[in-house]
């Protein structure tokens, strides 16, 4: 049997990718089709003008359509914004028969699922954390066992119901349905986490143009998820005004001269701007671009630790920070990062890739291609991330589908 086309939409900031892949057997994921456009329209992870953002869409899924050769109806679509929420809820049943099923696993996640939520907020997942059966915690996978009183743990989250609506609007006037959102930093983890940094604790960082992405996974479950509204398209703004340059000249100084921590550059080293009424380019000090650089990566993984110590888990992360998203490879990022939250960081990028891959190993891609292992997570029978939990989305229970994937987990 043909393995099945799968393809994901990452709407971001600074670019819009579309990937149309296919796992292939006892194998990694084949990129068939890449489709890369610059983003507008959007700002901090919020479309702020629909028409161009669904242009910048049918772009992209034109060109991954092209490189494929096939026609692209439906994806899984990233989602991101300051306006993102999550909070863990507890659901509680009786069991109905004599051993627990996949019916009572559902019915017990249906009622974490109704915990009160603004009628302005969509819920856009719902991920259990782990089970008890009477009074018995830690439990991973209760089917089959006996018990009369069933509860599971959930981290739920939310994102503004009118800025889902949008941008589903925007991905459907591209031509194309969206079967699933998923939050950024749990698709990337999905590329650049090991099962060990997920069961020791570790929190993914997903470093993007307009939002700085957190999601925090202890004993192998997702305990805590944010979005910050601050990335790499702050830091360009700061040097544009700054050293009072264009916007485009800024992102480029940025990438070819940029580093993060002032200290590890030398005194000598120089570049040529022209900045905004100048005549003849003017000779400016790497150091002086590292500290207007150094000032604003300090204050945003500041934010960071903040949001750790806010959610409670900052003494349980023993793995430290996983670093990703396309602002993760400026110099000195990881070294600034590991020196501010005082624990262990590496930069990671997808792997394991084959096909047409030659611009998605890198940290701006995590994203991208954790879309496609959502898919296969949620869809694909046998294969490893399967063996996790399972997740419901938002707008209503799909029964059959997550029976399904309850039936692939067992031993």
């Amino acid at each position: 049997m043909e393995e099945p086309i799968i393809v994901g939409i990452d709407i971001g900031t600074t670019k819009i990718c579309t990937l149309v892949a296919r796992l292939e057997e006892d194998g990694p994921l084949r990129i068939l089709g890449v489709g890369i456009e610059p983003s507008q329209g959007m700002r901090k992870g919020i479309p702020v003008d629909l028409r161009i953002v669904s242009q910048a869409i049918a772009r992209s899924v034109e060109k991954a359509a092209r490189t494929s050769g096939l026609e692209i109806t439906s994806a899984l679509v990233s989602l991101a914004g300051s306006q993102v929420a999550s909070v863990n809820s507890r659901g509680v049943v009786g069991v109905t028969g004599r051993t627990i099923d996949e019916d009572d696993i559902v019915r017990a996640m249906e009622a974490a699922r109704a915990v009160a939520i603004p009628h302005n907020r969509e819920i856009i997942h719902v991920i259990q954390r782990g089970f008890t059966v009477d009074g018995q915690a830690g439990i991973r996978m209760p089917i089959g066992m006996h018990g009369y009183r069933l509860e599971v743990e959930t981290h739920i989250i939310t994102a503004a119901a009118s800025t889902v609506e949008n941008l589903r609007n925007c991905v459907a006037q591209a031509g194309v349905d969206v079967s699933q959102f998923v939050l950024n930093p749990l698709a990337s983890a999905e590329v650049v986490l090991s099962e060990t940094e997920r069961e020791m604790g570790v929190i993914v960082c997903d470093m993007g143009g307009g939002t700085t992405d957190l999601a925090i996974f202890i004993e192998g479950d997702v305990w805590h998820t944010m979005v910050l509204g601050v990335g790499g398209d702050h830091i360009t703004s700061d040097i544009a005004h700054g050293l009072r340059l264009p916007i485009s000249q800024a992102e480029e100084i940025k990438k070819q001269h940029g580093h993060a921590v002032e200290s590890e550059v030398r005194e000598d080293e120089e570049f040529h701007v022209r900045p905004f009424g100048e005549e003849i380019p003017l000779q400016i000090s790497r150091r002086e671009l590292a500290h207007i650089i150094e000032a604003r990566v300090d204050e945003i993984i500041s934010l960071v630790l903040q949001e750790i110590k806010r959610s409670g888990y900052d003494g349980l992360l023993p793995a430290g920070m996983v670093l990703t998203g396309g602002s993760s490879v400026l110099p000195g990022m990881r070294s600034l990062a590991s020196q501010v939250l005082g624990l262990p960081v590496r930069v990671a990028q997808p792997e394991n890739l084959i096909g047409m891959t030659d611009k998605l190993h890198a940290p701006a891609f995590s994203t991208s291609v954790g879309l496609l292992h959502w898919a296969v997570l949620m869809t694909e029978i046998g294969s490893e991330p399967n063996r996790r939990k399972p997740s419901i989305q938002g707008g209503g229970l799909d029964w059959e589908n997550i029976k399904s994937l309850l039936k692939r987990l067992l031993p």
